[in-house]
């Protein structure tokens, strides 16, 4: 059996309708289909053993009946994602070792290599947690707080997460910030993730952490209690994610490239 073969996973997608800065955007129709109908595609395609869209909404639920994936309506009151994931593995049933990716309901682009890279540094790993990262190409992203940066142990683990330019070059950015520094690769967080399913549960019962409040970062709780997320760097490009109505116009432009 190939390592391809053996590598068995879940997918959860987190899809609330109530999005603030696109209300509805679940729903938003892209090439005349809902959005979270094409992350779902990304998953199944990616060869999850299961893909579960976890929601608080009937409408999305019904907006992906036939699809082939299955539906988790979960509480309408969870403060993020990964409660609502924790909720859907519940549902879902999964022993504490299922390998859960978490691939967030705005990603319609999500390549299914890097969906599997993420189950699989999750395996190679040993750690309870895994995410994937890409190397920054430019200095407007490096100074970007929307774009989150990552710095790497030797072994692949996440030493740290932060909105800021880390590491910081002292030297050359000191002489000039508006050429990409020497010495990289700087890393760009990916926020995909993968989790045991035991450990999904004990993530969102921990407590939020100091510098998880400091930089609205919600893995930086994981790393302050602790434990490991290895990092593996992605095998292919994640395309910016849907957040407005301009990067929706952004998607379709896409689509309308890839047909």
């Amino acid at each position: 059996m190939t390592a391809a073969a053996a590598l068995e996973f879940v997918v959860a997608i987190p899809a609330r309708y109530a999005a603030t800065r696109l209300p509805g955007k679940p729903l938003r129709l892209l090439g005349g289909e809902p959005l979270v109908l094409h992350v779902a595609r990304r998953a199944l395609a990616a060869g999850a053993r299961e893909v579960w869209i976890a929601t608080d909404d009937e409408r999305i639920a019904q907006a992906l009946d036939g699809s082939g994936v299955r539906i988790a309506m979960t509480d309408t009151a969870h403060a993020s994602g990964t409660d609502r994931l924790a909720e859907c593995a519940r549902i879902a049933g999964w022993s504490d070792d299922t390998v859960v990716v978490n691939l967030q309901g705005d990603e319609p682009f999500a390549p299914a290599a890097g969906v599997r890279a993420c189950a699989q540094a999750l395996l190679d790993s040993g750690a309870p947690m895994s995410t994937l990262a890409a190397p920054v190409s430019d200095v407007e992203t490096l100074l970007d707080p929307n774009a989150v940066k990552l710095v790497r142990a030797d072994n692949g683990d996440a030493l740290y997460f932060s909105r800021a330019p880390i590491p910081w070059p002292r030297d050359e950015f000191a002489r000039d910030r508006t050429r990409m520094p020497q010495g990289g690769p700087w890393l760009r967080h990916i926020g995909i993730y993968g989790y045991r399913a035991g450990f999904l549960q004990r993530f969102a019962a921990m407590p939020p952490g100091r510098l998880e409040r400091i930089e609205s970062l919600e893995q930086l709780r994981v790393l302050e209690a602790g434990h490991r997320i290895a990092v593996a760097l992605t095998p292919a490009p994640f395309p910016p994610g849907v957040d407005t109505p301009e990067d929706l116009a952004r998607a379709e432009a896409q689509l309308a490239r890839e047909a």
